[in-house]
């Protein structure tokens, strides 16, 4: 093998019940060299690189070839793969609070690993392991390392869990790190700080990085060399120039034409569906991206007013309940929301984008200010009376699978809210209940409300057949396009959009974007669409606001925003957009 290369993987292959999920995976890695893997979610990028590290459940049948150094890999047994996990392969997975132990501190669990593989001859103290730990998260930018240390993950934000996991992985000084979508759901700001402090972390430890993302701007940042992988299967390898410039392959190109342009704003996005099959449909969104853009009219009335609005947080009490510590997460702010409007609202996490949405609907209650809507107070209603305005104020929000019930089928979870507000039913005189579309008595009820939830999911792109499919049977893209169902089911006014897609593949976004803006001019619907991307926010927004701790900072068009940005903390989101270069 050459000298130059650490790892040779031939012939990989991985099946689960006969079902081959991996198929013939071919690829070499250079030492101090990034090889970044992109795909959609489902292509097989984490189970090959699980496989190389003895990861996979003992029903996964695993052939081929996978060599590090001259060891072969996928021969060792469990003790062999104990050995070289941590120690010679590393890695850092997508989502930090479900890898790191909540109730172990950082600290204990980075001194773990380390114990892990220490030589039992050896006889290290705890404060020299403290203090080797305290050291690597200075290295890895983590902010008062010594409170780090002793803190739970629950008690430190996003990008600092993330580095922990990075100081877990570089503790034992492995020869290669393998980073499983470390970035997919982190703001623009620390997503570049996570990908500058990996290279930089390459540079002075000579480490190898195998990059997965399914976002190949990301993978522009970081890579030498790129594999794309589609069902399984790798479909074209090369120097990342090549591949990000010359693409070979319409699943590539597809990759790339998906994700949102900052210097244009299509009517449509195109998906990867569109790339593979060259189709006719493929030539009309061309057609229809370069009509006049006239398809949303937004109304001079306005549907929302905020005034002086603010959230405060009580963050500790004396023993007789007093407030002794307090967080505005927002801070006096004013302004409208107009009818047939989107309006993006973005900023880093922690800026109080999800506390604003959800203060608007009153889901969470407000310090101080107030809340129109249609001229009418929030603020003056009493339980009942909002509750009947529930149907005309709904949220979509960030994790589908967290807001869907996992004992609940689809085609139940999208009827419930129809349920709940009793939409669609009537009293006759005699007070037996019937459907108020048709007058039927109840024993038709839920049928018609059946066919109601057949038709939107089908609209929604979802097969009606799926009705009683649960949300672990279906895809990340799937179950988001479940919970847009089940929030526009009601023909709401005003529709919050958290974090919707952040954490959906590239091609899936676009399907999802573009599903939200067929329905925005089908049914006239408003949305105050909250985000961290700011790619996304240009393409979606007829108007952009900026927060920063609590506060809206700077508003304007997406011209505006993009090409005059009056606000250092604005540039500093755009200048942290992963792109990837013009040639």
């Amino acid at each position: 093998m050459d000298k130059n290369i650490i790892l040779e993987v031939k012939g990989l292959s991985v099946a689960f019940d006969g079902r081959t999920v991996v198929d013939d995976v071919n690829f070499t890695l250079q030492r101090r060299h990034t090889l970044g893997i992109v795909g959609e979610s489902g292509s097989g990028k984490s189970v090959s690189t699980m496989a190389l590290m003895g990861l996979l459940p003992k029903q996964a049948v695993v052939t081929g070839s996978a060599r590090l150094d001259g060891t072969e890999l996928l021969s060792l047994d469990e003790e062999g793969f104990r050995s070289i996990r941590g120690k010679r392969i590393s890695m850092i997975f997508q989502e930090p609070m479900t890898s790191l132990n909540p109730v172990q501190k950082c600290g204990d669990q980075v001194v773990e690993m380390m114990k892990a593989h220490a030589n039992s001859e050896s006889r290290v103290l705890n404060s020299e392991l403290k203090a080797r730990t305290i050291e690597l998260f200075k290295e890895v930018l983590l902010p008062r390392p010594e409170k780090i240390f002793n803190s739970y993950p629950h008690e430190i934000s996003g990008g600092q869990k993330q580095r922990v996991m990075i100081a877990m992985a570089l503790i034992n000084n492995p020869d290669i790190i393998i980073a499983d979508e470390p970035t997919t759901a982190l703001d623009v700001t620390v997503q570049k700080t996570i990908l500058d402090l990996l290279k930089q972390l390459q540079q002075k430890h000579g480490i190898s990085i195998i990059f997965i993302t399914h976002d190949l701007g990301v993978i522009a940042q970081i890579a030498d060399d790129i594999m794309v992988m589609y069902r399984g299967k790798v479909v074209e390898q090369g120097p990342a120039e090549t591949v990000l410039y010359h693409p070979a392959e319409p699943y590539t190109r597809g990759l790339l034409a998906c994700r949102p342009p900052l210097d244009s704003k299509p009517r449509r996005l195109p998906t990867v569906e569109d790339c593979l099959s060259n189709s006719e449909s493929q030539r009309l969104n061309s057609e229809y991206n370069n009509e006049p853009d006239s398809k949303f009219k937004i109304q001079n009335s306005k549907l929302i007013e905020v005034h002086d609005l603010s959230v405060t947080y009580t963050l500790k009490r004396s023993i007789f309940g007093r407030p002794l510590q307090t967080l505005k997460g927002v801070d006096g702010l004013t302004f409208d929301i107009m009818e047939g409007e989107t309006l993006g609202l973005v900023g880093e996490s922690g800026c109080g984008k999800s506390t604003l949405g959800r203060a608007l609907l009153r889901l969470i209650d407000h310090s101080d200010g107030s809340i129109l809507y249609r001229g009418q107070s929030l603020d003056s209603l009493s339980r009942s009376q909002m509750r009947a305005l529930r149907p005309k104020l709904q949220i979509v929000f960030q994790d589908p699978y967290s807001s869907l019930n996992p004992r609940m089928t689809i085609g139940d979870a999208i009827c419930e809210p129809l349920r709940v507000h009793k939409s669609g039913e009537r009293r006759t005189e005699n007070g037996e209940q019937t459907d108020a579309t048709n007058g039927s008595p109840l024993s038709s009820l839920h049928s018609s409300l059946k066919e109601r939830v057949c038709a939107l999911m089908q609209q929604v792109g979802l097969d009606p057949d799926w009705y009683n499919r649960y949300p672990h049977e279906l895809s990340g893209g799937q179950r988001q396009r479940v919970c847009i169902a089940r929030a526009l089911i009601l023909q709401p006014e005003l529709v919050v959009c958290d974090e919707s897609v952040s954490a959906l593949d590239v091609s899936v976004q676009a399907q999802v974007l573009n599903l939200l803006n067929d329905l925005k001019e089908r049914y006239g619907f408003t949305y105050l669409f909250i985000t961290h991307d700011l790619s996304v926010v240009h393409y979606m927004a007829d108007r952009i606001m900026v927060m920063q701790q609590g506060r809206i900072v700077e508003s304007g068009t997406p011209d505006q925003i993009f090409h005059n940005p009056q606000c250092e903390y604005t540039r500093t989101l755009i200048d942290a957009i992963p792109r990837i270069a013009e040639r």
